[in-house]
């Protein structure tokens, strides 16, 4: 029975060592692709001329859309990835990108909404997302089938990550 029970624990070990290479994998490129992301919006955004704001306050200004939200909800809902929110908030703000004005209901907090000139950004990657859609199968070989179980995924290992913080595990 001990011979047997060998060869069992080497397949499970193998399994964890693939497993785990796999994990590392995806962290890996889960982190390249944010970082493409942000290469693509700023390539676009030289294109257009549009040299005042960087490739995060454009996507941080295309995430707010047509919402009003506060900071702390731009973080909470995902529309944020970086730590330095108010920052590039307030840069928006001064540079005329953002509007935001303090709640009525809740006078400690600020909340913000695109100008004009906000949507115009908001609009400009609207359209570069909607050309990037109309090429992807075509050119980079990735259909609906493809993205829905990405997707599917991508939110699975998301919850396993809240649950890890939230319950400490």
């Amino acid at each position: 029975m001990t011979a047997l029970a060998r060869p069992q624990e080497a397949a499970a070990l193998d399994g964890a060592r693939t497993q785990g290479k796999y994990y590392l994998d995806t962290l890996n490129l889960v982190e390249r692709l944010h970082r493409q992301l942000l290469d693509v919006i700023k390539d676009e955004l030289d294109r257009r001329e549009e040299r005042e704001i960087n490739s995060v306050q454009a996507l941080l200004l295309f995430n707010v859309g047509d919402q009003e939200l506060s900071a702390g909800e731009l973080r909470t809902r995902g529309h944020y990835l970086g730590s330095n929110v108010s920052y590039n908030l307030k840069k928006l703000v001064d540079l005329g990108y953002i509007h935001h004005e303090r709640s009525e209901v809740d006078r400690r907090s600020v909340l913000v909404r695109l100008t004009r000139k906000g949507e115009f950004v908001r609009d400009m990657l609207r359209e570069l997302f909607e050309r990037h859609l109309g090429s992807l199968e075509p050119v980079g070989n990735v259909n609906t089938g493809d993205l829905d179980a990405l997707n599917a995924s991508l939110k699975r290992l998301e919850r396993f990550w809240i649950d890890q913080v939230r319950f400490r595990l």
